[in-house]
């Protein structure tokens, strides 16, 4: 595993058990898995895009709508999903 994805990884990790809403936590996971891509990092790849468009999906919400319950656990699960992902070789 490159460090560069298992530093993210570890990142994302942090990010998700922090203090905070899941759904806040799993948006700066996002958010910086994207800035891992943008800036060189991490090469993305077919299923983490994937991953990262169905995250953004779950998080998406129309103006004054809180997203909690489902939306919070779907998060959870997606970014599990691209941590295995970033840690596998």
């Amino acid at each position: 595993m490159s460090s560069g994805r298992a530093a993210l990884a570890a990142e994302l990790g942090a990010l998700q058990h922090a203090r905070g809403h899941a759904v806040d936590n799993a948006r700066a996971a996002a958010d910086r898995l994207e800035a891992a891509f943008t800036d060189g990092s991490v090469a993305p790849t077919a299923p983490l895009d994937r991953m990262l468009a169905d995250l953004r999906a779950v998080l998406a919400r129309d103006e004054g709508q809180r997203l909690g319950g489902k939306s919070a656990e779907a998060a959870r699960f997606i970014l599990d999903a691209i941590i295995r992902e970033l840690e596998r070789v």
